[in-house]
């Protein structure tokens, strides 16, 4: 379902955002060469710099400009500064959402990749596309032998933390 609330988006994109940027400070430079199979796939540096400049690229498509991060940029080298672009890009979209937008904003309607979608529901694909890419992350992350952070629950290394067994697999 769309978002019909400026507030219910933003309180969804501090929660979702802040997932992301803990997966992404948790890369390593290293890791980004991480491939996800074949030569035409994304490697994990490219993943994570998909998810940064879809947000200035989705978001202009509501006329709204997102300055902080250059979408038509390369992947970075460094892995620090995909992080870092990350959370400025999240957090220039939450002020910027904030400050212009309204809940009848969300009722507005554009062209989305040759389709009219209302804003409420742009905000809502923002938002999957984050997490279903950061799942792919965490995958990759697994295969180049990182620790992923916990998201929606604890992860593997989680568990010792919190002095209790993961569960069986």
């Amino acid at each position: 379902m769309a978002y019909t609330r400026v507030a219910e988006f933003l309180e969804d994109w501090k929660s979702e955002s802040g997932m992301t940027r803990a997966v992404m400070t948790a890369l390593t430079d290293a890791a980004l060469a991480q491939p996800a199979g074949g030569a035409e796939d994304r490697t994990l540096g490219r993943i994570a710099w998909h998810i940064v400049t879809t947000l200035p690229e989705m978001m202009e498509r509501t006329g709204l400009h997102l300055s902080s991060v250059d979408g038509g940029a390369p992947v970075p080298a460094r892995a620090a500064d995909i992080a870092e672009a990350h959370s400025r890009a999240a957090a220039e979209l939450a002020e910027r959402l904030a400050a212009d937008w309204t809940d009848e904003t969300l009722a507005v309607t554009d062209n989305m990749y040759g389709e009219t979608w209302p804003r409420g529901l742009t905000l809502q694909v923002l938002v999957r596309h984050e997490i279903h890419h950061r799942g792919q992350m965490t995958a990759l992350m697994r295969l180049a032998g990182l620790r992923v952070p916990g998201t929606y629950g604890p992860a593997r290394e989680d568990w010792a933390a919190m002095g209790m067994d993961p569960p069986a697999v």
